[in-house]
């Protein structure tokens, strides 16, 4: 499928991909005897750019895994729960453009549900399979297994309806075809996840339907209405031609409308000052000559909120604004200040709106119609000083975060990619200067913890090409950490930084307690014990920056085709200044009172 009128590999900025993969396989003919629904969605699959599907066995998905495995150009990648499937799916659709797990019916359906609201949250094309009953059992009074002891089968589905954008329940082969199709289509289309639950007894079954090869997809893109178009460029051509300083901030909606390059385009044009907010990192290239930091409110990287709040027109794409983005609903923004630009809507001020505009088309017209204006990014040469460097660390001194971020900044190229998990990973990640081709993901809508176990998993699995390179809490590790082994059953080359300081420092920073302190582990011997001999993997815990010095020496040289585990170990107070500063805002307003009556 494509969605631009070109084949070939989606562009990436900074190793993130801002399009759905559109490179179109022949296939050979169908041979009548493997025509089967099975067979049919496996190459579905290969078509749309899925080389690996995220799976965990069950008896209702057995015979389907038979045939998505016969696919030769299919891996099935066992996972330890479905979870941890449902979030490598995730961590392969931003990496690949699509994802795909498969997991049977309601234990493991409501199991990769939680991975599946994220996905969704996050705009991720997401195709969950499940292995659904056999299709006579509907609609009788049989009470099956895997259920809540009910003749009614539709809970899963039900559950699945507010997290996907579109729900297939396949029971007969006469509509199989044109189900679990519409159900691909309109994943691609949304870029958000789907929902097919196929019957246990259905994969194997030859039909006419499926005995001829499939006819590739070829999706439409989505058009602007000209005359919107042009009025809306007209009108923020006017709205930002008369500002003194105007700047233009970068968001997560510029990956699923395919705008990055275009929103690099426009920044080339206009000169403006370039910042991204905390969840658009790394889909605006921080080499850019006019690039200025993360905007994050009273969190943002030095000086760059200063920049932003202080302009006369801010221009703002692909925005999301929620509670965790805007610092406690504490950004400094007015809105007659403000041009939004979301993927099919221009917003000027207080108004007008614009429909039926693309993001793309509006960014690339409105660069041929702005004038050139520097001075946001002058003002910002001017009050700019470099940020000093973290103490020097004496001998033996228990090693501190901001070192330990200071020597991660030396280790990044266009050869890795960075994924930080929900926590304190989520600052001192921010503050890295991305170099260019250097990814960088994590999951700030949702922001589940655990998160990055299986995002690792699934974003090393489909960008061979990269080194993953992951920080992760203790807390957050707890919650998923059984497919290291997967990992190592891949033979994946990531780095995993395991900061252990002892319990939930995000939430002590938002409402300390007792529940926030958690068991600690030996998380070296863990690993040990999981890679068992079995594999490539090395280990070390890390005590102070000379340790720290040698384990990054050592799995970037000596190790670098290994699965490295480096355990960090810090103080539990031991925090980013932003961290501090957010946790308070952000309890701030989680303490509201309730409005008066």
């Amino acid at each position: 499928m494509d969605t631009n009128g070109d084949l070939g590999r989606p562009p990436k900025v900074n190793g993130a991909s801002c399009v759905q993969p559109c490179t179109i396989p022949l296939f050979t003919a169908t041979h009548v005897k493997d025509a089967t629904l099975g067979g049919h969605l496996a190459r579905r699959l290969v078509e749309i750019g899925v080389s690996d599907v995220f799976s965990v066995p069950g008896d209702f998905n057995l015979t389907l895994l038979d045939h998505l495995i016969a696919e030769p150009g299919l891996n099935l990648v066992g996972c330890c729960n479905e979870l941890n499937a449902g979030y490598a799916a995730d961590g392969y659709a931003r990496s690949r453009g699509v994802g795909a797990c498969v997991v049977t019916f309601t234990v493991g359906g409501l199991s990769v549900l939680n991975a599946i609201a994220g996905a969704y949250s996050e705009n991720l094309p997401v195709i969950c399979i499940v292995g659904g009953p056999n299709s006579n059992d509907y609609g009788t009074s049989r009470i099956l297994h895997h259920t809540i002891g009910l003749p009614d089968f539709s809970q899963e589905l039900r559950c699945f309806q507010t997290v996907t954008c579109f729900q297939a329940v396949v029971n007969n082969l006469e509509d199989a075809h044109e189900l679990t199709d519409t159900a691909i289509f309109t994943a691609l289309k949304e870029s958000k996840p789907v929902y097919i639950s196929i019957g246990c007894n259905l994969p194997a079954i030859p039909h006419p339907t499926f005995s001829r090869e499939p006819v590739p997809f070829s999706l439409s893109p989505k058009l602007s209405n000209n005359m919107g178009l042009e009025a809306a460029v007209e009108a923020a051509a006017e709205f930002l031609n008369k500002a003194v300083k105007p700047v233009m901030v970068g968001g997560p909606r510029m990956r699923v409308a395919n705008a990055c390059q275009a929103f690099v385009e426009l920044a080339d044009a206009s000169g403006y000052a370039v910042a991204v907010l905390p969840s658009g990192k790394g889909l605006v290239p921080e080499h850019h000559p006019h690039f200025i930091g993360t905007y994050w409110g009273a969190v943002s990287t030095a000086f760059c909120a200063e920049i932003i709040e202080s302009a006369d027109a801010y221009m703002f794409v692909g925005p999301i604004y929620n509670d965790y983005s805007s610092v406690g609903y504490s950004l400094l923004l007015k809105k007659e200040k403000a041009l939004i630009v979301h993927p099919d809507r221009v917003v000027i001020g207080n108004g007008p709106s614009f429909g039926c505009i693309n993001m793309k088309d509006f960014l690339l017209a409105l660069a041929k119609r702005l004038n050139k204006n520097t001075t946001a990014y002058e003002n910002y040469q001017r009050i700019y000083v470099p940020e000093g460097h973290p103490l020097q660390c004496s001998p033996k001194e228990p090693l501190r975060v901001n070192v330990l971020f200071k020597h991660v900044q030396k280790m990044l190229s266009s050869d890795t990619v960075v994924i930080a998990e929900t926590g304190d990973s989520w600052f001192n990640c921010q503050k890295l200067r991305l170099p260019q081709g250097c990814g960088y993901e994590f999951q700030m809508q949702y922001g589940s913890i655990g998160w990055s176990v299986g995002a690792t998993l699934g974003y090393a699995q489909a960008a061979t090409d990269k080194r993953v390179i992951s920080f992760i809490g203790d807390g957050s590790f707890q919650v998923t950490a059984q497919d290291v082994s997967t990992m190592l059953r891949c033979g994946q080359k990531n780095i995993i930084f395991l900061i252990n300081n002892g319990g939930y420092t995000i939430e002590v920073q938002i409402h300390d307690g007792p529940y926030n302190v958690i068991k600690n582990w030996n998380y070296t011997g863990l690993v040990d014990a999981i890679h068992n001999g079995e594999g490539n993997c090395w280990t070390t815990k890390v005590h102070c920056e000379k340790d720290l010095i040698e384990a990054i020496q050592t799995a970037t040289e000596d190790k670098k085709d290994c699965l490295c585990f480096i355990e960090v170990i810090v103080h539990k107070d031991d925090t980013s200044k932003e961290l501090l500063e957010w946790g308070s805002r952000v309890s701030a307003a989680n303490s509201r009172p309730p409005n008066p009556q």
